[in-house]
């Protein structure tokens, strides 16, 4: 069934990080001091599009500076990335090269596209500047916390900065890969997407359309093994509709959803929604005073509107039949209160089973 219209709301605003969130961001070491900010990427003077290998518009512009703003920026790109993905540490700045600084005006986020090159191998990589969403660093962290992703990114002032996140975009992989698999991977992938469709009903990630996920081929001996990652975040515990939430609502993975249907059994699926229900409540038990923290935070936080809070409370009590939904005040109570129920029956199961 494909998600109408009507099911998205208006245009999702920009929540901003309020003072509680950034003390826990700064404790798990998540903030940064002295860095550039996503205002200062916007005073390129001059752009040209980009094109994909088959000559069509990736939606992405690239950018041009003046040189004197264009030192300042690599400068501080550079230390960036150095933050990012080592210790901060200069030494290896001469070494680097910043590439290409794309602009894409398509979705919420409107991010800046950074590619580093190491000018001694030509190895490169890509990271995201955007602005600092609540919604989006909540769902960050709520992926690096319940999924099996750790997830990499930096908060300064109002901006943050994202590691990329390798894989094929899902609705490329659907329309170029899916089609070539053999019965026994697409078999796999079902499993998979059963498994990342749990996941994101369970924590509240909407909006998750192909375009923001992307799968992940790995080699293992003989064959291949195929993940599914969300790369888009800005919907996290937002909308009051639950179909929202629902991958199978979304007209972009029809034919996922058909795979399903065909290759898996109900008691096939329905072992793996458990089997991932049970993934995210070892996740929690592992990480108790982290997942408790930052629901704290989203209890205090405002991250959606009352109509979207009231909404997604009805439509839950109907799905999951527990009352204690009707007592939900905000999106940091309600999913408190999901991951209480699914936290609950884990251990319920795993009680029984040792007697």
């Amino acid at each position: 069934m494909a998600v109408e219209k009507k099911l998205m709301s208006k245009k999702k605003p920009s929540f901003p990080i309020n003072e509680m969130l950034h003390a826990y961001l700064k404790n798990y070491n998540r903030t940064i001091k002295n860095s550039i900010c996503y205002d200062d990427l916007l005073r390129f003077q001059g752009s040209i599009t980009v094109y994909d290998k088959n000559d069509e518009d990736t939606l992405w512009i690239r950018t041009y500076y003046s040189d004197s703003d264009r030192n300042e920026i690599d400068k501080s790109l550079k230390k960036v990335y150095t933050m990012l993905h080592s210790d901060g540490n200069s030494d290896a700045i001469p070494f680097l090269n910043v590439d290409a600084i794309d602009y894409c005006t398509f979705g919420n986020s409107k991010p800046f596209r950074i590619k580093i090159r190491n000018i001694l191998n030509d190895n490169f990589t890509y990271f995201y500047v955007k602005k600092a969403d609540a919604s989006r660093v909540y769902g960050l962290e709520l992926e690096h916390i319940l999924s099996p992703h750790n997830m990499n990114f930096l908060v300064y002032k109002d901006t943050l900065i994202e590691e990329h996140i390798a894989g094929i975009p899902g609705d490329d992989f659907i329309s170029d890969f899916l089609p070539h698999c053999t019965e026994l991977e697409k078999a796999q992938i079902a499993k998979e997407f059963v498994k990342f469709k749990e996941r994101c009903l369970v924590r509240l990630l909407g909006d998750m359309r192909s375009y923001n996920y992307v799968i992940t081929p790995t080699h293992d001996f003989d064959h291949i093994i195929y993940k599914i990652r969300a790369i888009d975040f800005d919907q996290q515990s937002f909308e009051g509709n639950l179909k929202v939430y629902n991958l199978q609502f979304m007209k972009e993975n029809f034919k996922m959803i058909e795979m399903v249907g065909k290759k898996l059994e109900n008691s096939s699926i329905r072992q793996y929604k458990i089997e991932e229900r049970s993934f995210m409540a070892k996740r929690m038990i592992t990480a108790p005073r982290r997942t408790a923290r930052l629901i704290k935070c989203m209890k205090a936080d405002t991250i959606s509107f009352p109509e979207n809070v009231a909404l997604l409370k009805s439509h839950l009590i109907k799905y999951v039949g527990d009352v204690k939904f009707r007592d939900c005040q905000n999106m940091g109570e309600i999913l408190e209160t999901i991951l209480a129920f699914v936290k609950r029956n884990y251990l319920d199961i795993s009680n029984k089973e040792l007697f």
